[in-house]
């Protein structure tokens, strides 16, 4: 008889072990049968490490004696203890179930009331481009006659010195200038807008009647103008800028037509929250204006942010008492402005009939799912029939839309997990807010059923700058940049840079963060490994690159070499530094953190890292290894060291 040899590749291969088998045989005699401890090993099996290093542990000292676990053993018995009780999530997920009930965040109520009572209007108006819609005059007055040109502006910063805009066409003793559109917020919270003006000038700000910015009158030598307001962040808001040449600010000879005519700026800055003032810059700038937002002006107490992002988790007074002044304050300007609002007219014949429709239409919004005849007897009908005149009535409706637990707490009404939940889940997942009518009439119609049409909704709400906004702030927390203040750095590394410049590479950042990590081009690999760096003149003076002192933010390739994606774009390297010096520690911690999504233990005790001065010839490599040497701190920085070490090729501002 032949023996019949089969090839390598066709003999069979030996199975791979189960690990829960494996665990069950070998481990659960000591461990206990869930790992939460036995006879031979009483503490429970959970802890910090990773799959990878629990597997080289168990290889090397597991079971204690001389005999060992198996090589081929001990990665699924490893995985299979990571995945079911070792790990932090399987920690949570192991932990008895409690039922609680989340709020809304003060940014999904905000975010959510703005959308109520806009009705989701559009968050750019269509057909735009960036830009400000300009018509510039001959005159002091807006006269259709004397309008002598229209264009788009890509930002408001002029010095028109002591001519007009356009020599010849204007006589530059009087002049106007009128600029609309609207402004795109990117974050959310108080902004300065700021008129620098030697003549006349208005800033009117999602508000038509009432001007945010006011230079029509000025005193002495005035040529600043400041006005603050607080913006919901991924919403475009109308704006309008009135500018005049005339007398004022003109010198004394230059008064009368027969004199040379005076000195003439005008230029728009803003202030984003923590940032520095700078114009403001084209790509947040619209040539067509929109309609007004409402943005809740009632102060809230903070959010929780322990686990590094905020979480509508507890309920206290101040909380309840902010949320009933701001349905407060909503139901006021409904009713102060009702017509407007709702588009009812005062003498429609059926007016009554259409503030019932919209306040169902409101109450149905707020709620996220349609309304029972009950409900909508206690929220509208009750009210239209006790109050004394309509606009009482909606007050009335609206107060208690807002205040009732359907609104504030999203998994009331929920015990059904219907097409109506899919839409919250979407919305409040990319807008931060209840659904808007496409939504909710794709739950209506069971368009919100299959993996297909709740792709097809994600895709549509992705493309708008709000989902944008939501992700840019998770960005930016991940990264644990979002409430740093302004950078400082000592003038001994970098004598130039100052408040400007920290605010440039803040852009930089969100350039590079919305052109690796947004659109339908986005790579996860792009954003790790792409070289590129977005500078401006300014910013091109300092990194080494060629570009004109006055160049815009533009795409940068840098030397692929020395640059790889986020962990080396400048913002980010400047953050994790000192005054003068770069920070390993703090630079391998990030990384750790939030990259690798590893956990790290508290030191065992505070203490201050060693002044370069003290010892100028060591290297910071030299003095953070010498420091962190005790066996109580390698621990940590024995994971912390290299992978801070691997960005000591730039200095305390990125710089390589």
């Amino acid at each position: 008889m032949v023996a019949l040899v089969l090839p390598a590749t066709a003999q069979q291969k030996k199975p791979t072990p189960d690990g829960a088998s494996v665990f069950k045989q070998r481990c659960a005699s000591c461990h206990g049968d869930k790992a939460q401890g036995g006879a031979g090993y009483q503490k429970p099996l959970v802890g910090t490490l990773s799959i990878a290093e629990l597997t080289n542990f168990i290889k090397q000292s597991m079971p204690p004696g001389p005999k060992k676990c198996p090589v081929a053993e001990a990665e699924p018995v490893a995985t299979f203890l990571y995945n079911n009780y070792y790990s932090v999530i399987a920690q949570e997920r192991n932990r008895p179930a409690r039922v609680s009930l989340a709020r809304l965040t003060v940014r999904q109520f905000k975010n959510a009331v703005a959308d109520l009572v806009g009705s989701y209007h559009a968050v750019i108006p269509a057909d735009t481009q960036n830009g400000l819609r300009a018509e510039y005059y001959r005159s002091k007055f807006y006269n259709f006659k004397d309008k002598v040109l229209e264009r788009i502006d890509p930002t408001i910063n002029f010095d028109f010195g002591s001519g007009g805009p356009t020599a010849g066409t204007y006589d530059a003793h009087f002049f106007s200038i009128l600029w609309q559109g609207s402004i795109l917020a990117p974050d959310t919270g108080e902004y300065e807008f700021v008129i620098k003006s030697d003549h006349a000038a208005r800033f009117f700000l999602n508000n038509e009647q009432l001007p945010l910015v006011d230079g029509l009158i000025r005193s002495g030598n005035q040529t600043e103008f400041h006005g603050t307001v607080y913006l919901l962040g991924g919403r475009a808001y109308p704006m309008r800028l009135d500018f005049v040449k005339a007398n004022q600010g003109v010198d004394d000879t230059a008064k009368q037509k027969d004199k040379p005519p005076g000195h003439a700026s005008v230029a728009l800055l803003w202030r984003r929250p923590k940032l520095a003032l700078e114009p403001v810059p084209t790509r947040f700038l619209y040539n067509r204006p929109g309609p007004r937002v409402f943005v809740v002006e009632t102060p809230f107490p903070p959010d929780d942010r322990s686990i590094g992002y905020e979480r509508g988790n507890s309920v206290s007074k101040s909380w309840d008492d902010a949320t009933a002044a701001a349905a407060i304050e909503t139901a006021n300007f409904i009713s102060e402005n009702l017509q407007g609002v709702t588009g009812v007219s005062d003498k429609d014949g059926m007016r009554s009939e259409k503030l019932v429709n919209y306040c169902r239409q409101f109450l149905q919004r707020a709620f996220r799912a349609p309304v029972t005849d009950d409900i909508e007897k206690t929220y509208i009908k009750r009210q239209f029939d006790n109050s004394p005149n309509l606009e009482v009535a909606v007050k009335r409706s609206i107060l208690l839309t807002l205040m009732s637990p359907r609104f504030l707490y999203r998994e009331i009404g929920t015990s059904k997990k219907d097409a109506f939940f899919t839409a919250s889940q979407l919305s409040f997942t990319l807008w931060d807010s209840v659904p808007d009518p496409e939504l909710l009439k794709a739950a209506e119609s069971g368009q919100l059923e299959t993996s297909e049409q709740i792709i097809k909704q994600a895709e549509r709400m992705a493309e708008s700058p709000r989902a944008w906004n939501k992700l840019e702030s998770f960005l930016m927390s991940w990264l644990k940049v979002d409430e740093v203040p302004d950078i400082v750095k000592g003038t001994k590394i970098a004598p130039d840079f100052d408040t400007t410049t920290a605010c440039d590479l803040r852009t930089s950042l969100e350039l590079f963060l919305e052109n690796t990590a947004w659109g339908k081009t986005s790579d996860y690999k792009a954003m790790m490994l792409n070289p590129t760096v977005f500078l401006n003149g300014r910013l091109a003076k300092l990194y080494g690159a060629s570009l004109p002192p006055d160049a815009p933010f533009q795409a940068t390739p840098l030397d692929p070499d020395k640059r790889s994606g986020l962990i080396t774009q400048p913002y980010f390297l400047s953050r994790y530094a000192y005054l003068e010096t770069s920070s390993p520690i703090h630079r391998g911690v990030i990384i750790i953190r939030s990259l690798l999504g590893r956990t790290l233990q508290p030191p065992p005790s505070a203490f201050a890292p060693t002044p370069p001065a003290l010892h100028p010839e060591w290297t910071t490599r030299e003095r953070v290894s010498i420091q962190t040497k005790p066996e109580t701190c390698n621990g940590c920085h024995g994971k912390i060291n290299p992978l801070g070490f691997t960005l000591e090729g730039f200095d305390a501002i990125g710089r390589w």
